[in-house]
């Protein structure tokens, strides 16, 4: 950053379900990546070279009336000594104190737009410090965001975060597990939901990653599908796409498999083709390919299986060229993966894809949907398949955190048959 600047980053706001119930709260992953503080009404400040310590936390205090309705609260004393601060100051005090974080400083590097009010905020601070330049005091003139610098940051995983991205893929594959074990013709899709909520905080994760998806036959269709609403009925497919967060870390996983336990001829011709594609798509996950390998791969082989069941018609190179494989796969083949489920750092610098390198995430997720419609046979109507991993890039090649998962047709039958014999 440089001793002429100063970073502010405040945590995410709360906000209100209904009236007077809030949502449960969740940091801003920003500010949690860098402060490890899960409280709200928070705000860090980085200021390099300042005489009582570079990094100054914005807090609420102890509160001993309030600690009896709420919870505990770590204060000020804690904020240093819990989670590192050289300096904490109350929260109510930051438009008094804050302003002179940001005398003789040149630039503030804050990322403008997450927050409207806040923004505001920044920028009176802002004007306060130059109402006072004929003091001999300068305003900073420049506004860096932080989102490149910091993101690319995150992109790289340290040794602890892949351990805790480990732990948060093994949960999320014991519920899917559970899911699989459980399921049964005339369940209802939260029924499913439930149980994968269950084994999410049995083993330690107090909220999934993201709003399970569990759609049978048509829901299985919708990418986005988070009714959970609808009876599962013999015969048909179950999409589940669930991950558990862990330590504010998210898995991302998806398993497609027969309610009643035994894939149709349609419904393995399918999911083996699925399958092919995440195979040969995790394998392009190494050091040195691009970001758009993968897909690239799960594209031509997803094609030429369209092709060989008769649901394409044409020359392969053409079809891809002109996207026919769209009608029934698409979305990319995968994502970043990190504290944000969909995380963040850059898929291309300089306009070409970057290349893959180890501590990165990403996911590995080919699917094909079919969704009744005139010119596809029947047989193949309200069939959707998506196989999902999470995959660490490794020095050598890459880790697959959600192996534990089965994904082979034999894998998925044996575990639902040993579960309806049990």
């Amino acid at each position: 950053m440089g001793h002429e600047s100063v970073a502010i980053i405040p945590t995410a706001p709360v906000f209100v379900r209904n009236r007077d119930v809030e949502f449960p709260f969740r940091p801003d992953s920003d500010f949690y990546y860098l402060t490890g503080y899960p409280e709200p009404e928070a705000v860090a400040v980085l200021v390099p070279d300042r005489h009582h310590g570079e990094y100054v936390l914005f807090c609420r205090e102890r509160d001993e009336k309030m600690e009896i309705w709420n919870g505990r609260r770590a204060g000020l004393e804690g904020a240093c000594e819990i989670y590192s601060a050289n300096d904490a100051f109350p929260i109510d005090d930051m438009d008094e104190i804050l302003p002179g974080l940001l005398e003789d400083r040149a630039r503030i590097y804050y990322t403008m737009g997450n927050n409207a009010v806040f923004d505001q905020r920044v920028l009176g601070w802002v004007n306060q410090v130059r109402k006072r330049v004929r003091t001999g005091v300068n305003a900073p003139d420049e506004f860096v965001s932080l989102n490149h610098l910091l993101h690319e940051m995150r992109l790289f995983k340290s040794r602890q975060e892949i351990s805790i991205m480990r732990k948060a893929a093994k949960i999320a594959a014991s519920a899917h597990k559970r899911a699989m074990r459980t399921c049964r013709p005339g369940m209802m899709e939260y029924q499913i939901e439930a149980e994968l909520q269950h084994e999410f905080m049995r083993l330690g994760s107090r909220s999934p990653a993201y709003p399970s998806i569990v759609g049978g036959g048509e829901n299985s269709c919708i990418l986005h599908y988070t009714e959970n609403s609808g009876e599962l009925h013999d015969g048909d497919v179950l999409l589940i796409d669930a991950g558990a967060e862990y330590e504010n870390y998210a898995s991302d996983i998806s398993r497609t498999f027969p309610v009643n336990g035994r894939f149709s001829r349609e419904q393995r011709q399918v999911y083996e083709l699925v399958l092919e594609a995440n195979l040969a798509a995790i394998a392009k996950v190494r050091p040195g390919n691009h970001w758009n390998e993968p897909h690239d791969t799960a594209v031509h082989i997803l094609t030429e299986g369209l092709l060989a069941l008769g649901i394409l018609k044409g020359k392969l190179n053409t079809l891809i060229k002109n996207e026919a494989y769209k009608k029934y796969f698409m979305h990319r083949t995968g994502h970043w993966i990190g504290m944000d489920v969909h995380d963040v750092g850059d898929y291309k610098l300089d306009g070409e894809w970057r290349a893959f390198a180890p501590g990165m995430v990403t996911t590995i997720e080919p699917g094909l949907y079919f969704q009744p419609h005139q010119g596809l046979a029947a047989k193949w109507w309200n069939i959707g398949v998506r196989i999902e991993d999470d995959v660490l890039v490794t020095g050598g090649g890459n880790e697959v955190f959600t192996r534990d998962v089965p994904k082979t047709v034999d894998e998925i039958e044996e575990l639902m048959a040993a579960s309806k014999a049990a």
